[in-house]
């Protein structure tokens, strides 16, 4: 048998390793559309830091790895889906055939529609491409704009303030991470940001680019006139599904998929970031662009590509931020559920916060700030949805006790 994965990030690469495993005969070839070795866009500002090289990128680092695992690597970008023939073309006329497909081809950056976005000085960084160009751009002195404050762009901040360049971030929700901290650990957040010299501007949009004699020139929506070299486009980032049209594979935001990782085509799966699929907890359907989603649904799909029956329970919440060294995280339902009830401690001297989000007597979600030791009790109080009883209201009192009502729970169960 054939399997075809179109995409080698982590879900691709993981996907290749599951398969191997539990089909030792089978063919596996794993596209990606970047010439580089398969890589970890997560590492892209370690490598801007120049704390590491390209090599340190790479997801696998031994030497024949995937010659090893006997899986095909190959260059080239899909843009055409036959799932009657069971076919992708390429952009260069290439077609190959599956068996089984796997579409695991990640996202995009989302290009804000704003005049002069594709001006020469304004970037995006998402691939190992980008990262070259913002090194070679990016000097000590180097006046620097980045538009948006959300996930990604607080990961490339620290990088970007490394190599000496000064910078303005222009984030048009009201905080920093709106998508994924309340405002209490948001404040916290641009607090250590702006105590590393970023200038942080929220509520505030970028409305035009234009070139000047020494650089560029970005207009905000209040008039304000910012000098910048360098302009990096941090907006978010979007499903890569374009190029699905016409090849009867279901999509909404992404591509939808059922508890098996399953599109609505028979022996088609999709993985990663690129899937739309229900929630853990709510039954909502969900982009959940985050790595350890992306690699618990490469192995499902994987595993029920090979005839091995798996389910994912559903797609959680999560995300770590190390900002100038301030660790944060959010799992679950971090904005709360109607009727439920939650408890907020934060200490701004100590720079530390959390807040807890039930539902009843069950965790939901839960945000954190210096707070590194709590990160995998509160993962697996949320996603064992094991019932707290009266530690509920022990934690309401005092949410630092999360480590003891953990063990407490799971030797009662």
């Amino acid at each position: 048998m054939r399997h075809l994965i179109i995409g080698n990030g982590p879900a691709g690469v993981v996907a290749a390793e599951t398969l191997r495993a539990a089909r030792p005969a089978d063919e596996i070839v794993l596209l990606g559309s970047e010439p580089e070795p398969p890589y970890s866009r997560m590492a892209i500002p370690y490598l801007l830091e120049g704390k590491v090289g390209e090599a340190g990128t790479y997801l696998r680092k031994a030497p024949g790895h995937f010659e090893q695992q006997r899986i095909t690597l190959r260059h080239g970008r899909a843009v055409a889906l036959d799932t009657a023939a069971h076919s992708v073309r390429l952009e260069d006329g290439t077609a190959l055939s599956y068996d089984r497909l796997l579409l695991s081809f990640g996202s995009i950056p989302a290009s804000p529609p704003i005049k002069g976005i594709d001006l020469p000085g304004v970037m995006t960084c998402w691939t190992m491409e980008d990262a070259r160009r913002i090194a070679a751009s990016v000097k000590a002195g180097s006046r620097v704009i980045q538009m948006g404050a959300g996930f990604i762009g607080c990961i490339i901040m620290e990088a970007i303030v490394a190599r000496g360049a000064s910078l303005t971030v222009v984030e048009m929700g009201e905080r920093m991470v709106p998508r994924m901290m309340p405002p209490g650990a948001s404040a916290m957040l641009r607090a250590r940001t702006e105590a590393r010299g970023v200038r942080v501007l929220t509520s505030t949009r970028i409305t035009g680019i234009e070139q000047t004699a020494t650089g560029l020139r970005a207009t905000t929506g209040g008039g304000e006139a910012l000098e910048a070299d360098v302009i990096i486009s941090a907006t978010g980032v979007r499903p890569n599904i374009g190029w699905l049209a016409g090849s009867g594979i279901a999509t909404a935001a992404g591509v939808l998929v059922d508890h098996r990782l399953a599109t609505s085509v028979d022996g088609v799966y999709a993985a990663g970031d690129c899937v739309e699929s229900e929630e853990f907890g709510t039954g909502l359907r969900i982009v959940n662009a985050v790595q350890p989603d992306a690699v618990d649904q490469a192995r499902i799909a994987a595993m029920n590509m090979a005839g091995r029956e798996a389910r994912l329970s559903g797609a959680l919440q999560m995300n770590v931020l190390d900002t100038f060294g301030l660790v944060s995280v959010s799992f679950g339902q971090w904005q709360g559920v109607a009727g439920g009830a939650q408890v907020e401690r934060e200490d701004p001297e100590a720079q530390k916060y959390l807040r807890l989000e039930f539902d009843g007597d069950v965790l939901v979600g839960a945000s954190s700030v210096g707070h590194t030791d709590h990160a995998g009790v509160i993962r697996g109080l949320i996603q064992s949805r094991v019932r707290l009883g009266p530690w509920k209201d022990r934690l309401l009192a005092d949410p630092t006790l999360l480590m003891s009502a953990y063990i407490d729970r799971q030797q009662a169960v």
